[in-house]
């Protein structure tokens, strides 16, 4: 349905944080939308965690998941390039682990969605199985409060100096 390519015109997240490799299925009625990840065996995470036994680490699946909800996001009317950032993540569970040369299936289910704020339940599974589950929740900060490029250099910009 959408590669690589695509998915970059709709988020802003680029290697080798950008944790989709395509988007396989969107129902806008049932509000699902499911994406896919390439465990690969040289991602940026595999030589630390851990050395010669690499697992993907669970804040990462929850981070891929966060991604394939804000890909359902930004293709919804009235949202496009608004970028969400997390607010709460709840009920996480890992469940299995989760290694190179598998395939991460993503798949959320929009819970809520309103001009300011949303929640997904997410999924991510090798084959059939389950590997890691989260309600994640989704702030959008007001027009200037997220850090431009380089970030803010002032207080006023909202850092303390």
């Amino acid at each position: 349905m959408l590669d690589r390519s695509a998915i970059e015109r709709l988020i802003p997240h680029r290697d080798p944080f950008l944790l989709l490799d395509r988007i396989v299925s969107e129902d806008r009625a049932a509000q699902t939308l499911v994406a896919e990840l390439d465990v690969r065996a040289d991602a940026f995470w595999t030589p630390g965690h851990f050395p010669g036994m690499p697992i993907m680490p669970g804040v990462l699946q929850v981070e891929a998941l966060a991604q394939a909800m804000a890909v359902y996001v930004a293709r919804t009317e009235g949202f496009g390039s608004k970028l969400g950032v997390f607010a709460k993540i709840e009920e996480c569970r890992f469940t299995r682990m989760v290694v190179p040369g598998e395939t991460l299936r993503l798949e959320i289910t929009m819970l809520k969605l309103g001009s300011r704020m949303g929640s997904a339940k997410g999924v991510a599974r090798v084959g059939a199985d389950a590997a890691c589950s989260a309600t994640i929740t989704f702030v959008i900060p007001p027009d200037g409060a997220l850090p431009r490029s380089g970030g803010p250099t002032t207080q006023s910009e909202g850092v303390a100096e």
